[in-house]
């Protein structure tokens, strides 16, 4: 089940928050939340339900066992335990076949396994592996009740997309939380503006790339590859961080706060700020829990920096493509490090076109699964291949789609915050002096919510294209 859904939308969520706030226990709550997260997962994956419980199941007891245990002689054996299974898990169901695959190609004659990729399962796996990490660590305390455990594995906001959290971040919230208006408020004005960046922005920036990129490019033209690419470059900004939005309002209703995952990343002036900026759970995961542990800044920064991005490409997919993505960032990353001066003297409107520009060559590289259509894309980008520049079916396209591509490209700045910004302040400035001002402003924000939801959901009843891209993740 996604959150774009209708079933998701009108039976689902109404049924959970009806019976989630018709008790005030905390106990009965946390036990609801469990309910429904795991009948949410269950959903699409009915028997890999058993896979997440067990995961949880197995990594609470290695909680229990260090924390209990104090930094004792066996702590440090029982959390690389806990690393060797959470990864074991991982990559059997990820990357079994394409392991199996490439000994193939080196001679061997193994059966490739047909093993299905659990939903979530690279989410949730980092989500213990760093839980019990920080036991060891002794930077949380030892979670005592499976089933609070497993809520923070499954709670089904952040289940199968993330953002990746952090049980130091969550844990106050599991015992004790308070609801209130203005967190429901929020909560609601934030999921419907994460519904839309993904119905009615990724949903049809998405079409037009396949329908650019995902057929014959031998008879594709240069101004289509491009369209096509960079309605991808928003496709995926806006599925993710959108999933995203929906994530933290979510949470905030049934009063959990979640960390930002997006800010803006299409703005950033350098890949280093992009990557602060894009992913951000999964940027502090990879930092804090393998560049740091590796040395860091301190010693072998190169190779600590390739290991990291490898990895992170990796975690992607099990595609040589992803590979391929993450040592491309790392190789822009260590020319950025290595030369810093180069770039400061760059002006920040350029600095920001070249590195908007070198995101979207990482897309290719991230969009293209099949390496020998990878160099067919590139070449298409490029002139090298494909039809020619443009046709008169493209300039028809682009035309059709130009108002799409402004609006994705708008979406993508400062200017949304700004007039969010400026539209709080009069709020917070009329609640002073003019309370039934401020109403009117209150109306107008549940009005353009409203607007969303229906302009969503009348998409979604009219259109079967409705891919969720983190799903293979």
């Amino acid at each position: 089940m996604v959150f774009s859904s209708l079933i998701f939308l009108y039976l689902f969520l109404p049924a959970c928050l009806i019976l989630y706030f018709a008790g005030k226990s905390i106990s009965y709550r946390n036990w609801l939340l469990v309910v429904f997260s795991l009948f949410f997962y269950a959903w699409g994956e009915p028997v890999y339900v058993l896979v997440l419980m067990f995961s949880a199941l197995v990594n609470y007891g290695f909680g229990r066992l260090i924390g209990d245990g104090g930094r004792n002689r066996h702590a440090r054996a029982l959390m690389i335990a806990s690393v060797v299974f959470n990864l074991a898990l991982l990559g059997y169901f990820k990357y079994i076949g394409f392991l199996v695959e490439n000994l193939n190609r080196l001679g061997l004659s193994l059966p490739v396994p047909d093993v299905v990729l659990p939903i979530g399962i690279s989410f949730y796996t980092f989500q213990t592996l760093s839980y019990v990490i920080d036991v060891y660590r002794g930077t949380v305390a030892v979670q005592r009740s499976y089933r609070d455990f497993l809520l923070y594995v499954a709670l089904f906001p952040q289940l199968i997309a993330g953002p990746i959290v952090r049980y130091s971040e969550i844990e106050p919230q599991i015992a004790k939380r308070e609801v209130k208006l203005s967190s429901i408020y929020y909560g609601v004005l934030r999921f419907c503006i994460g519904l839309g960046k993904k119905v009615l922005l990724a949903n049809y920036a998405g079409s037009v790339a396949t329908q650019m990129l995902g057929g014959d490019l031998s008879s594709a033209t240069t101004l289509g590859g491009w369209l096509g690419i960079l309605m991808y470059t928003f496709q995926i900004y806006y599925d993710f961080s959108g999933y995203s939005d929906m994530a933290i309002g979510l949470g905030r209703i049934f009063g959990f706060r979640y960390a930002e995952n997006f800010n803006l990343p299409y703005i950033s002036k350098s890949i280093t700020e992009f990557w602060r900026r894009w992913h951000i759970s999964l940027g502090s995961f990879f930092r804090d829990y393998v560049y740091i542990p590796l040395g860091g800044n301190r010693r072998h920064q190169v190779v600590n920096l390739l290991v990291v991005w490898v990895l992170t490409g990796l975690w992607h997919g099990a595609s040589w493509n992803f590979a391929l993505w993450g040592f491309y960032f790392f190789v822009l990353l260590l020319i950025e490090k290595t030369f810093p001066q180069v770039f400061t003297r760059i002006p920040g409107v350029l600095r920001q076109i070249l590195t908007f520009f070198l995101v979207v060559m990482g897309w290719v590289l991230f969009y293209c699964t099949d390496m020998s259509r990878l160099g067919q894309t590139f070449g298409l980008l490029f002139g090298f291949s494909g039809a020619g520049l443009t046709s008169g079916q493209i300039n028809i396209t682009l035309l059709n789609n130009l108002p799409l591509l402004l609006l994705c490209a708008v979406g993508c700045t400062q200017l949304p915050r700004f007039v969010g910004m400026l539209f709080s302040g009069l709020c917070a400035e009329d609640r002073r002096r003019k309370p039934r001002k401020r109403m009117v402003y209150v109306v107008v924000l549940y009005v353009f919510d409203l607007v969303l939801l229906a302009l969503s959901t009348i998409s979604l009843i009219g259109s079967s294209y409705n891919p969720f891209l983190y799903f293979r993740f």
